[in-house]
């Protein structure tokens, strides 16, 4: 009887050792970025908001540095509609980077090099 319970523990160990270790496993799967081969990605928000910057994993949430965007800009004079690419830091604040919470993220998308964006982002990293 001593044999069988010392047998049944070591079973049930062994089955809670393998189910903690499949969950950190899926854990730290979750937190790893997709590998998009680019240097810079585009982060769509769920709010509608789209970024361009170099990508991280932090926990929780996604860092985004060297960030740019998108504005849509109205000359007063002959109101003509151009679209700019703004990088971001000039804010008063002077943000090095954006932390963004992973479930507000819709889409990550890689920005080739030979885009139009990549070329913008060279520009003004000059």
């Amino acid at each position: 009887m001593h044999t069988f319970a010392v047998r049944t523990m070591a079973l049930a160990l062994s089955i809670i050792a393998a189910a903690v270790c499949v969950l950190a496993w899926q854990c730290s799967r979750d937190q790893r970025l997709p590998d998009t081969g680019t240097a810079y990605q585009s982060v769509a928000l769920m709010n509608g908001q789209l970024y361009f910057g170099r990508l991280e994993a932090a926990g929780d949430y996604l860092a985004l540095r060297d960030v740019f965007y998108v504005q849509t800009r109205q000359n007063p004079e002959t109101r003509a509609v151009a679209n700019v690419l703004v990088k971001r830091g000039a804010e008063p604040h002077q943000p090095d980077r954006m932390l963004i919470n992973r479930r507000q993220v819709l889409l990550i998308e890689p920005v080739k090099a030979d885009s139009p964006i990549a070329r913008l982002i060279a520009e003004q990293n000059k």
